[in-house]
């Protein structure tokens, strides 16, 4: 088993929610981005938590939303942040990312803006429920790179995405993208309206072979696959997929879950959260009108609880896995949307494999239902089955509607 490296606690990156309002209607949206929320920070708020963050030695500030840049001040928050000497990125679904907005984002220092694009234009429009969206989000990418702002891309991975994968490599290659973040849709918010999207565990069989030879293919081109916190772990391509996220050359390997250890999120109205995945209710450790960030970090449960070990609250498969101690049962957001609790997380390459070579696989079913709330979930249960047919074959994509609304320009 890899060895236990101690886990810093210092905050270096925080993904800030700057608000819920958004120009899309994804259908894996996990906040049910839409309207606002009530009591969104000011601009005044909004800059004395970019004082408080930078003097608790943050290094990164990622502004995601909603869509972030429909706030009037976004880049004068994005500015401030620069300004207190922290990295600014940015993440956007892109659909009003026009020559405007990205002469702002190189105006305000933004040092790279992540554009989400979840397959090729059916796909992609499909998912994120407006017809053009697609077109809207390469032309964002223009828009970008032409102001002189470094570009990436994120994408859900899901069973509508999937086939679309080495399509989507091209087209980044060819956009000059740096970097592409890979996560895998998990059950919150719409996404829990939508089962038939989601990958089955025994899915990653085929996953992530696919991931890794996507990473080594852009690595040629100059791009670098970034897994997400719920793609993993330790199965056969994990050096390939997390190697190059550490210092060492070599032996990289999945160490847990970083909400509240190095990670802090930040919603629209102040809440404070070790991860801005996490479900608003079970998680939230405070708010920045009601006590400083800095407290907040030291003293809540809702964000320490990934700092110490963990083993009292593993359970099924996690519990009696080799590489608990070290994993914990990795990202606790996947677990928590699953089954209202932490401690086992079917989304895992390893558990795949072992159920593989003992002639069975798991299959997730639902139980419960969404209630239809921002960052709500369901609940599922595990049948673990024999299969048949010990081969791996992709699956079927599943039968899809069409985007509910046109593109309208967004003002």
């Amino acid at each position: 088993m890899p060895s236990r490296r101690p886990r810093p606690t210092s905050l270096t990156h925080v993904v800030w929610e700057l608000t819920l309002a958004c120009d899309l209607a994804c259908g894996h949206c996990g906040s049910r981005a839409g309207p606002r929320r009530n009591e969104e920070l000011s601009t005044d708020e909004a800059i004395d938590v970019v004082r408080q963050i930078a003097e608790m030695g943050t290094q990164e500030v990622s502004l995601i939303g909603g869509e972030a840049y429909l706030r009037d001040d976004w880049h004068r928050i994005a500015r401030a942040i620069y300004d207190e000497g922290m990295i600014c990125s940015m993440v956007s679904g892109g659909r009003g990312f026009n020559k405007e907005r990205a002469a702002l984002a190189a105006a305000a220092k933004i040092d790279s803006v992540s554009i989400s694009i979840d397959g090729m234009a059916a796909t992609h429009d499909m998912q994120r429920g407006v017809e053009g969206s697609f077109d809207a989000a390469l032309q964002a990418l223009i828009n970008l790179r032409e102001a002189g702002v470094a570009v990436s891309a994120n994408s859900q991975i899901n069973r509508i995405s999937f086939p679309d994968l080495d399509a989507m490599l091209d087209l980044f290659l060819e956009h000059q993208c740096h970097g592409w973040q890979v996560a895998m849709t998990v059950p919150m918010g719409r996404a829990a309206d939508r089962p038939e999207w989601l990958l089955q565990p025994s899915d990653l069989l085929v996953v992530f072979p696919k991931l890794a030879e996507l990473a080594e293919r852009g690595r040629t081109g100059g791009l670098r696959l970034f897994p997400g916190n719920n793609v993993g772990y330790f199965g056969p391509h994990e050096d390939t997929l997390r190697g190059h996220l550490s210092a060492a050359s070599e032996g990289s390997y999945y160490q847990g879950c970083h909400a509240g250890v190095t990670t802090l999120g930040l919603e629209a109205d102040g809440a404070v959260k070790g991860c801005p995945s996490l479900p608003t209710n079970s998680y939230t450790g405070g708010h920045v009108r009601d006590a400083p960030i800095r407290r907040i970090w030291d003293e809540s449960e809702e964000l320490r609880f990934a700092r110490s070990s963990r083993s009292h609250e593993l359970w099924g498969f996690c519990k009696g896995c080799y590489y608990a101690e070290v994993c914990r049962a990795g990202c606790s957001w996947t677990a928590h949307v699953f089954f209202g609790r932490r401690g086992n997380n079917p989304y895992c390459h390893h558990r795949a494999v072992v159920h593989h070579e003992r002639g069975e696989r798991e299959r997730l079913v639902l139980v419960e239902s969404a209630a239809g709330e921002p960052f709500d979930h369901g609940r599922w249960e595990i049948i673990v089955e024999p299969v048949a047919d010990s081969s791996v074959a992709p699956w079927s994509r599943p039968e899809t509607t069409r985007p509910r609304r046109k593109l309208s320009v967004v003002r």
